[in-house]
């Protein structure tokens, strides 16, 4: 090494103690390597350690002559306090003048407690102190042994190797949330890397909103399968669709009861939160619960404490919540059926998973996943022949498919061709046959009302007429299959914008979903 080296560490007060001829001692050692010329050695320590210090520096310079010893007093009230220990180092090393063109550094961590080994790494690894770590050790036995050293260098571009174990293990995540689907819509991959992030980061509540049939309870699973592989949960995953909850058998179900609580509660039930406890509570369409049942889930989720239906003593249970629905809930808060403090602590964490027509190029690789199921399930390979593959994924990825109920319609149409397949190859008359199936499909009214749940109240529904229902529901359907309002336009009114002297799709549009009160914006869109 041609410039000239500096050494920074801490007095070790158990390991340095001593005289140099009786053992081996870390800071002394560090300075008698014929191989690191140090010639400064800025040795920090306790101030309760002062005379140690002073007798070190006289073995350091003894044993190597060229070497200037300067020492540094820092107080410690407790060495193992990091908050205080990290404060101190900080403020040495902004408080240091270091002096990098002309020297370079190493900072020795063999001594020192734990705590304050740590916080010299970390100083050193974000370049508060603009070295290269320096780790000591004994190497075999008897008196006056210099021992070994390594030399750390923390620039880990240097690294290759590391750089992609890191990529590798981020990609295995965002792989294993996705079922191992090799999708391709760029949007979706971004919306699931953020939740890969705030998943593995945080335990607050998500809220994951998107139509019906859009993957919710799938994610969610997937989501504590991961924490679960990660060891930060080890409860259970426990799920429940809140639409299926009513009256007593809601708080029931939810918080539990005791015995005798009401009519044929012949004995206690511990309830879903309580079974959660370690564990995840995923309450699909929470936008369903009654305003009771919101009150007692917001205590839930604030204090960790429920009382069960008929009891006198609180339980607690510590879960995390997943909540799903495709309602708007900030119209519900609107409309006073939703409560707001509710949603204020459920989404801190809101994403929003988008139909399959708003992603068709994910078609594709979700066709293959399907297929794979089918198989695994039936226990026989199922495949497709090349031209039965290339007509599905041709009007599957076309406006004519509407895919009104997402990824439950694509796995029902290929558990159906699946079935009909002669030798467990789908042809190009089983597509074609499921094709005419899906395309003559009238929705039905419940369907209708379900795309509509998310964007009006119940009430405003029901005031529309079935006209206006069915037209509406179908408008904003192309609309979320659509990444602007123009192409929305042009798709609505392919035909007649054909005969108009003037052409504004978009503008014309604007126009029909106000007459619902309804915005691009409101349907998940946000180009123009």
């Amino acid at each position: 090494m041609s410039r000239p080296l500096h050494l920074l560490g801490l007095l070790g007060s158990q390991l340095d103690a001593g005289r140099k001829s009786q053992r081996w001692r870390p800071s002394v050692a560090a300075c008698q390597q014929p191989q690191l010329p140090i010639e400064q050695f800025d040795l920090l320590y306790e101030t309760r350690f002062e005379s140690m210090a002073r007798s070190v520096r006289a073995d350091i310079v003894e044993a190597s002559p060229r070497t200037r010893v300067v020492l540094h007093a820092l107080h410690f009230a407790d060495p193992w306090d990091f908050e205080e220990v990290f404060q101190r180092l900080h403020q040495f090393a902004r408080e240091f003048e270091f002096d990098t063109e002309r020297r370079d550094y190493l900072v020795h961590i063999t001594t020192g407690s734990h705590v304050q080994q740590i916080c010299l790494f970390l100083l050193t690894e974000s370049r508060h102190l603009p070295g290269r770590l320096l780790q000591t050790s004994p190497r075999g036995s008897g008196v006056g042994l210099a021992g070994s050293f390594r030399i750390i260098d923390l620039d880990l571009s240097r690294y290759d190797a590391l750089a992609a174990r890191f990529a590798e293990e981020q990609q295995e995540g965002l792989t294993f949330l996705k079922s191992g689907i090799e999708t391709r819509n760029a949007a979706f991959n971004g919306l699931i890397e953020q939740i890969e992030r705030v998943a593995i980061s945080s335990s607050a509540s998500l809220l994951l909103t998107g139509p019906t049939g859009a993957g919710k309870t799938r994610l969610a699973r997937r989501i504590y399968e991961l924490k679960r592989r990660r060891e930060q949960l080890s409860g259970e995953f426990v799920e429940v669709n809140c639409a299926t909850l009513r009256g007593d058998q809601a708080m029931s179900t939810l918080f539990g009861h005791v015995k005798g609580a009401f009519t044929g509660a012949v004995s206690a039930r511990s309830g879903l939160l309580l079974q959660a406890d370690g564990g995840l509570l995923f309450l699909d369409e929470i936008g369903e619960l009654g305003l009771d049942e919101q009150a007692m889930l917001l205590r839930a989720i604030e204090e960790r404490r429920f009382l069960p239906v008929g009891g006198d003593r609180e339980l607690g249970s510590n879960f995390q919540l997943i909540a799903g629905t495709n309602r708007d809930l900030e119209r519900a808060v609107s409309a006073g059926e939703f409560r707001e403090d509710l949603l204020a602590r459920i989404n801190l964490w809101t994403f929003r998973l988008p139909g399959l027509a708003e992603r068709r190029e994910d078609i594709e690789p979700n066709l293959d996943y399907e297929l794979q199921r089918v198989s695994d399930i039936t226990g026989r390979r199922i495949s497709m022949s090349r031209e039965a593959r290339r007509d599905f994924l041709c009007w599957s990825e076309s406006a004519a498919a509407r895919w009104s109920n997402n990824f439950r319609d694509l796995n029902a149409a290929v558990v159906r061709m699946s079935t009909l397949a002669r030798a467990g190859r789908i042809g190009l008359q089983d597509v074609r046959e499921e094709i005419a199936r899906l395309t003559v499909r009238i929705p039905s009214e419940s369907e209708e009302c379900g795309v509509l749940s998310g964007l009006l109240s119940a009430a405003a529904i029901e005031r529309l007429d079935e006209f206006d229902r069915l037209q509406l529901s179908a408008v904003i359907r192309v609309c979320r299959g659509c990444r602007s309002l123009s192409e929305a336009g042009r798709r609505l009114f392919a035909v007649s914008r054909q005969a108009r002297a003037s052409i504004n799709d978009a503008d014309r549009l604007r126009k029909f979903l106000a007459r619902f009160d309804l915005t691009w914006g409101d349907l998940g869109g946000s180009g123009r």
